[in-house]
């Protein structure tokens, strides 16, 4: 009887984690990246708030993500160097190297093809944002009412950070596009979590009374 209880208790534990998993959201939206080194990090400010020095890497990527631990990065060539070789210095102006990556059809809104990843060199003014410098490279841009950027050279073109069910990255809803991307709640303990713990308490009292069982036999 006690290795009975075991195993479905431990059958119990792998559908409860397979449920926790599978009610994870993530978020289709544009990610926006500094280049640090020969490494990308995740930027601390919005495009439109940041105000890159001249000689610098910035990226996005269009990506489902759940937050921005799992964001997944700009890909492809993101030196300065090579990115800016054709367009010179000029006086009065700076220049920033762009890489836009517009991600993988798996990531792409239904009905959606995500253009081939690009890099540009912006030359503007000293004091442009980020924001306007992509404006000079990669238009249209699209922002919702909350100045969230929705859109890079016009893709995608519906939506903006809607939330995606777990296992149904193509389901975005379009009644997120008038509102900020959130992230997901740190409130509490998901179902999962309370759920998992109890048949770990669980197996800790069977093991327990099974044990003592074996000494008074």
């Amino acid at each position: 009887m006690p290795r009975r209880t075991l195993a479905l208790l431990l059958a119990a534990l792998v559908v409860l984690t397979g449920a926790a998993q599978a009610q994870a959201t993530g978020y289709r939206y544009w990610s926006f990246w500094d280049r640090d080194g020969d490494r990308w990090t995740y930027a601390t400010q919005g495009p439109s708030l940041a105000r890159p020095s001249d000689g610098d890497v910035q990226g996005f990527r269009f990506a489902v993500s759940e937050d921005s631990k799992d964001a997944a990065q700009p890909e492809g060539a993101a030196e300065f160097a090579v990115i800016c070789a054709r367009t010179p210095a000029q006086d009065g102006k700076k220049r920033v190297a762009l890489v836009i990556d517009f991600g993988t059809a798996a990531d792409a809104p239904s009905g959606e093809t995500p253009p081939a990843r690009r890099a540009a060199c912006a030359r503007v003014a000293p004091d442009a944002t980020t924001a306007q410098a992509l404006a000079s490279v990669a238009k249209p841009l699209r922002y919702d009412t909350n100045a969230l950027l929705c859109a890079i050279a016009g893709y995608p073109e519906k939506g903006c950070g809607e939330q995606v069910a777990g296992g149904d990255e193509s389901a975005g809803t379009e009644s997120a596009a008038s509102e900020p991307r959130k992230e997901p709640s740190d409130d509490g303990p998901s179902l999962g979590l309370i759920a998992g713990t109890a048949v770990v308490t669980a197996l800790g009292a069977a093991a327990f009374w099974q044990t003592r069982r074996r000494r008074n036999g």
